[in-house]
């Protein structure tokens, strides 16, 4: 017994242990290194997101510049020829140079408008699908008579058909 005791030490001796100070000092740099990764990656993509938002929010303006037209009265074109539409309308442009040329071609573009409106029926008008089509056609109607820049939208602010 005395002997196998003996042995075990023996064994002990010939096997060399790591010096316990150092495997832990490489566990600590490992998970540093690691931490400062992940701290940098999260500050570079809030820099990004946050940069990437601002100048989304920069590119275009909140409200635009309205324009007003005087109403329209048009008789429709019905079968029966009995029904108008008093219609009134707003402008909205980005370009405020733009006003002084809507000024300059407004008789062009009432005429314009007024051959469309004229042209159309009770039935065209009826629904929201159509009131949203009739914007469509102004806007693209009412940029063809303008250099300057693009009217954006059109807003209905009277719309009777009797």
């Amino acid at each position: 017994m005395a002997k196998s005791a003996k042995q075990d030490n023996d064994i002990n001796e010939a096997a060399p242990t790591p010096p316990k100070g150092s495997g832990g000092a490489v566990k600590w740099i490992i998970v540093g290194m690691l931490a400062l990764v992940i701290i940098g990656g999260a500050v570079a993509g809030g820099f990004y997101f946050f940069t990437k938002t601002e100048g989304i929010k920069k590119e275009q303006p909140a409200i635009g510049i309205p324009w007003i037209m005087e109403p329209f009265i048009v008789n429709l074109a019905d079968h029966n020829g009995d029904r108008y539409l008093k219609i009134a309308m707003q402008f909205e442009v980005h370009n405020p140079a733009l006003l002084h040329e809507l000024d300059m071609v407004k008789p062009r573009i009432r005429d314009t408008i007024i051959d469309l409106l004229s042209s159309k029926s009770h039935t065209d008008l009826a629904d929201s699908a159509g009131k949203q089509r009739l914007k469509g056609e102004i806007i693209t109607r009412a940029n063809t008579a303008i250099t300057t820049g693009k009217i954006v939208e059109v807003y209905f602010t009277e719309f009777v058909i009797q």
